[in-house]
Formats: C-alpha cells, structure tokens, sequence
C-alpha cells in the first residue's frame, strides 16, 4: 500500500526537513515584506519562499491596491518568484512563510505548486484555508497535503495587522 505524502512527512525526522534557519528568522523576513506593503497603503500581509537549502527564492507582500490586482496576495507573488528562480511550477522541497494563515485562493495555489512546508503567523478567522475556517491544505480527498507549522511570531504579525485596520477603519 502506498504511503501517503501526510504519514511520509510525519515518519521523516526533524532534522532531515528544510531548517537552515529557525521559524522566528524565516517569519522576520515576512514581516519585512509586510512592512513594504504597509508603505504602499495595503494590507500588511508578507511571504517569502526558501528552498531546501533555506536560500529566500521567493518574495512578495500584498500588492492589491498597488496593482488593482485582486489576485495579488503576498503568498501568490512569493510563489511566482519562486517559480521563476527554479524555471518550474513545482516547489518541490520549498517552504512558504507567511505573517497571515492563506486564504482559499493561496491555499490552493500553494496546493498546485506542490509545496510540502508552511510556517505561518497569525491565524485569519473569517477566511483562513490552513486550519482556521478551512483545512485545504490537509485535505484528504486531495492528492498533496502540506505540513503546516502555525503561530511563529503570531503576536507580531497580528498586532501589526490589528494597528492597520485600527487606522483604517472608524
């Protein structure tokens, strides 16, 4: 019987998956990129993308308004980086950082590139796809699942967050 790609990921040791870096620095890089995204006005969400090596191969943060873009998430722009480092739509061995839980449309992008690792930040409660509302990423009915490590720097990444709506909304 065929091993599924959850059980190999939990039989796999610690040591033998990508950390070069621990989780708190990788979520540092990401909040940088959310602060770039607060200086332009959006919603401070960022992302980066490593490779096995824990090499950044990827970056973004949300660009929405920047570029009238609804499809323009951190997550995606960090994954199409990626992408176009390696010339492959598949992240094999790649690990995504991100200060907010994905959304559907992330979750699912993530999903297509084949991307085994997730460290997010703060959970979304109202449109998370990584635990929160939704479990898209380890769905079983799925052909890949993806490991996900929640609540690195959460506080920071929230409040963060928390402070832009604060400032923007009465």
């Amino acid at each position: 019987m065929k091993n599924s790609p959850l059980e190999l990921a939990r039989r796999q040791p610690f040591s033998d998956r990508p950390r070069n870096l621990c989780h708190e620095e990788l979520m540092r890089l990401a909040l940088e990129q959310a602060r770039l995204a607060l200086k332009e006005g959006d919603v401070p969400i960022g992302a980066i993308v490593v490779d096995a090596q824990g090499q950044v191969i990827g970056r973004g943060y949300n660009r929405r308004e920047a570029d009238h873009d609804p499809t323009a998430h951190a997550e995606v722009l960090a994954l199409r980086e990626a992408a176009s480092h390696l010339g492959s739509w598949r992240l094999d061995g790649c690990t995504l950082v991100v200060t907010l839980e994905p959304c559907l449309m992330c979750a699912g992008a993530m999903l297509l590139a084949r991307l085994p690792y997730l460290i997010m930040g703060a959970w979304e409660e109202k449109t998370g796809a990584a635990g929160s509302v939704y479990d898209v990423l380890r769905d079983r009915k799925l052909n890949h699942w993806v490991e996900v490590h929640a609540g690195v720097l959460a506080d920071e990444c929230a409040s963060l967050l928390k402070d832009f709506f604060h400032s923007h909304r009465p």
